[in-house]
């Protein structure tokens, strides 16, 4: 009886291991985390987050997004002060551009190690990646393998959720980055991949919409 304790202990600790995220050294300025928050593998598509919320939930519009007043032009949190028109708050434009400590999602779940990319770090995974659209585990994605040391972290196509519903999902990658776009602050800096390409976009990134969440952790 005590040895099926044991086992079954022993089991259970596995496989919280396995679900543990862990960061992979890419040979960059910071390290990359096996998988996205909320997956239990590299290939699980993981939770979605409107950008600066640190809960997924089930819908995903201006209505519920937590920083604005129920509309793209009403920011009520980040928004550069030149860029008056899209606020909503009470007071001034806060003139944030980066999320900060408490909206980030890859610290509140994973914990003080983690935090989101910023837009020079994804850049920099894509200048010095060999970037291939592939199949893992029967999941389409993108493997970036690094030109400096070999190792390489698989980025699921898991799309988007957005007021329509889910959009994307096994067609294309849209990640978060953790700062906004300055000349149209309802929108964020994202990664976008499709099978014929990975690209760096500024628009068309809602801060509204759900996406999933890559975490990096400084070396």
């Amino acid at each position: 009886m005590q040895r099926l304790i044991l086992l079954f202990c022993a089991a259970v600790l596995a496989l919280t291991a396995n679900a543990q995220p862990h960061a992979v050294d890419l040979g960059l300025s910071v390290k990359w985390a096996s998988c996205n928050i909320g997956a239990s593998s590299p290939e699980d598509y993981g939770d979605y987050f409107a950008w600066g919320e640190t809960v997924p939930k089930k819908e995903y519009s201006w209505d519920t997004y937590k920083w604005s007043n129920g509309y793209f032009n009403k920011l009520t949190k980040y928004c550069p002060s030149d860029r008056s028109g899209y606020w909503g708050g009470s007071e001034s434009p806060d003139n944030r551009l980066k999320l900060l400590p408490e909206d980030d999602a890859a610290r509140r779940n994973w914990g003080r190690a983690w935090r989101m990319p910023t837009e020079e770090e994804w850049k920099e995974l894509m200048y010095n990646c060999k970037c291939v659209w592939t199949t893992q585990r029967g999941v389409d994605g993108y493997k970036f393998t690094s030109n400096k040391n070999g190792n390489s972290i698989f980025l699921p196509a898991a799309g988007q959720l957005c007021e329509e519903g889910p959009w994307g999902n096994g067609t294309c990658g849209r990640y978060w980055s953790s700062v906004i776009y300055p000349n149209m602050p309802y929108i964020a800096s994202s990664l976008r991949f499709y099978a014929n390409g990975v690209f760096w976009f500024d628009s068309l990134a809602a801060r509204n919409n759900g996406r999933p969440i890559r975490p990096v952790c400084d070396r």
